[in-house]
């Protein structure tokens, strides 16, 4: 049994991350300040014996014993980590020191959650891991965009200058049950928005793309990563390259939905990217990974989950 810290555990990639863990018989150390995570998504583990939770917020150092450490705690969506860009900012850049910090302490390996938006509004489709990115360093997105581009950094750092065993994964939007309502990001905003039989709002012409990945093939990425031999560190791009305009997603989700929901058109918001998809052979090649779930199953899944909290 492994003692494992999941920091952001109470968030929705995290709770699916504690979920599997202790499926595998792991001790789980979940630690959360709740801006965006919720005490519900976890609940159902808090008479499990070898589940803990604490209230914490990683821009604070913290002294615990622990073998590995899943590095997830940053708020996700534009919503959220627009609302307090400084502390988006530390969340990344000192959660990530004293992450690191503590995983020398301890000799732990420790996983980076990253993003996709390191590669800002790329100029090469679709992204491979090499392509350093386009990244507007005083936009609106800084905060989380710039801020994740240093924690990469420091992780490399750490393994370059003190060996410390790092994994660094660049997540592509991935969605699912336990997804925050009102996060704003499209999935969760078109589906709550159809449930509703709400206007379905989307920005510039629907043109732009994104790829998909439902929440059970993300973790199960994130999980051979954390388990592939000390000399591979990533960045790996974990995401389903399946690409769909913005339109398209809409036209499921009303379909699936059965509503009646129209589609309106607002302006793009500031730094949007126009397209997403990620090149995700090298996680074939290392991980021996690629997403099982299609979009329309995850998408009813998704969609279930959500009739039954709003």
């Amino acid at each position: 049994m492994k003692r494992i810290l999941v920091t952001g555990g109470a968030g929705f990639l995290g709770s699916h991350l504690c979920d599997r863990l202790l499926e595998r018989g792991e001790d789980v150390l979940c630690i959360d300040n709740f801006f965006t995570g919720s005490k519900r998504n976890v609940s159902h583990h808090f008479n499990h014996p070898h589940f803990e939770l604490i209230r914490h917020d990683v821009t604070f150092p913290l002294y615990v014993e622990v073998d590995q450490i899943f590095n997830l705690a940053c708020p996700a969506s534009p919503i959220h980590y627009q609302h307090d860009p400084v502390q988006t900012t530390k969340t990344s850049v000192h959660g990530a020191i004293n992450m690191l910090g503590l995983a020398k302490r301890v000799k732990a390996r420790i996983l980076q959650a990253s993003t996709s938006e390191v590669y800002g509004d790329p100029e090469i489709h679709p992204q491979r891991e090499e392509y350093w990115g386009r990244v507007n360093p005083i936009g609106i997105r800084s905060c989380y965009d710039e801020g994740k581009r240093c924690a990469e950094t420091l992780f490399f750092d750490y393994y370059r200058q003190l060996r410390l065993e790092i994994k660094v994964m660049r997540i592509f939007n991935t969605y699912g049950p336990r997804m925050h309502p009102n996060d704003g990001r499209v999935v969760s905003n078109f589906i709550v928005q159809a449930l509703r039989d709400e206007d379905i709002t989307i920005y510039g012409d629907g043109q732009q793309t994104r790829s998909f990945c439902y929440v059970s093939d993300l973790i199960e990425g994130m999980l051979l990563l954390m388990d592939t031999p000390a000399d591979f560190t990533g960045p790996v791009n974990v995401g389903n390259p399946g690409e769909f305009t913005m339109l398209e997603l809409a036209e499921w989700v009303v379909r699936l939905t059965s509503s009646k929901s129209k589609l309106i058109f607002k302006p793009l918001p500031e730094d949007d990217p126009r397209q997403r998809k990620p090149d995700i052979e090298l996680a074939r090649n290392k991980l021996g990974w690629e997403p099982k779930v299609c979009l329309q199953d995850g998408l009813k899944e998704t969609i279930s989950y959500f009739r039954k909290i709003i």
